[in-house]
């Protein structure tokens, strides 16, 4: 009988979650479509999303964010910002980490979820990870939005690692794109988004979203040959924080 009760809240709150993410783009639908509509006002597309999108989803959730920086990202300077992925919160968790207005790279098939999806189409950098020809524009585009003072936002596992896994490996793109463009790296450590809500159905529920933005990797005199490096020490970052202090 407990077991039902438990699983009946959980559903509950996962319909709960997806209300929350839909309210403020049915309010201020007419406002994001004209911010959305031109690259040079992605600011104000991200000062929304950030502070009426993902602050109420988080807090309505009860999951109540606490960030600790080892280093500060410093106002109009563009960043490769990684971290770890476990939850769809992950997103709402970026957004409030970062002030400084990020663009981020993601799957394609995200596009397919309602409303959301709407605009994902149209600020973010969609790639089909099958396509080799989707993969070098997204260079393309992000040194673009680069060049505009935006940052660029990857997780680099590619995806969400199976249950048991505690981070995935790595891919390069994110990596590759900051020796291109002479950026610093931004490793982070999400640590309880799994547990507040995870892929898993069945599973989540309110309590602290704590962060660890992790001192910054320069990548001024490093070559694309450095790239594996360059990932295996950020991954290094990130497991061994996760290892400590999940």
């Amino acid at each position: 009988m407990l077991k039902v009760v438990r699983q009946i809240g959980q559903t509950l709150y996962r319909i709960w979650f997806y209300i929350l993410v839909a309210i403020p783009i049915i309010i201020f639908f007419p406002v994001l479509v004209v911010f959305a509509s031109k690259e040079t006002w992605y600011p104000q597309f991200f000062w929304m999303a950030r502070n009426l999108w993902a602050k109420p989803i988080l807090y309505g959730m009860f999951c109540f964010p606490k960030v600790t920086y080892e280093q500060r990202l410093i106002k109009k300077e563009s960043y490769m910002l990684v971290a770890n992925h476990t939850s769809m919160l992950d997103i709402m968790l970026m957004l409030v980490v970062s002030k400084n207005p990020f663009v981020f790279v993601g799957k394609k098939e995200l596009v397919k979820i309602p409303l959301f999806g709407f605009f994902y189409k149209r600020v973010c950098i969609m790639v089909d990870r099958d396509n080799t020809q989707s993969r070098t524009g997204v260079y393309r585009r992000a040194q673009k939005r680069l060049q505009q003072g935006l940052s660029i936002c990857i997780f680099p596992e590619g995806g969400v690692p199976e249950e048991h896994v505690l981070l995935d490996k790595f891919k390069d793109g994110a990596f590759k794109m900051a020796i291109a463009h002479k950026i610093p790296v931004v490793p982070m450590t999400f640590y309880d988004n799994k547990e507040r809500f995870s892929f898993t159905f069945f599973s989540g529920g309110p309590g602290k979203c704590r962060a660890r933005v992790h001192k910054f990797v320069e990548t001024h005199s490093l070559c694309p040959e450095d790239t594996t490096k360059l990932k295996t020490n950020i991954r290094e970052t990130i497991l061994n924080d996760l290892t400590t202090n999940s």
